[in-house]
């Protein structure tokens, strides 16, 4: 089964700004209503799937955990990670909650 960072296709340092860019560009290609007819039910379980990752990843504290239970390939993860600010926050500022940010 692939992992959600490979379901939004990122790397496992990625920051939110590129949660939301990967997940928006992906949205825009599987999501139901703007796919042909003939896809649509294969469209919608790939955009489940898509909206499942980037509510994980996208809230810290899912993120932290979802990687805790996962140790997703965790020494191949250090040695890309090495030097990294760890930290994941994607407050950002705007103080709008991943939830909002899915109208475009």
């Amino acid at each position: 089964m692939a992992s959600l960072y490979d379901v939004l296709g990122i790397s496992i340092g990625a920051s939110c700004v590129e949660i939301k860019a990967a997940y928006r560009k992906l949205a825009r290609t599987y999501h139901p209503d703007v796919v042909a007819m003939n896809q649509k039910e294969s469209s919608a379980h790939q955009f489940m799937m898509i909206q499942s990752a980037y509510s994980t990843l996208s809230d810290p504290e899912k993120r932290a955990q979802y990687d805790r239970d996962n140790r997703y390939r965790r020494s191949s993860a250090m040695a890309s990670m090495a030097g990294r600010n760890h930290t994941f926050s994607c407050a950002g500022g705007s103080g709008r909650k991943w939830e909002t940010d899915q109208c475009w």
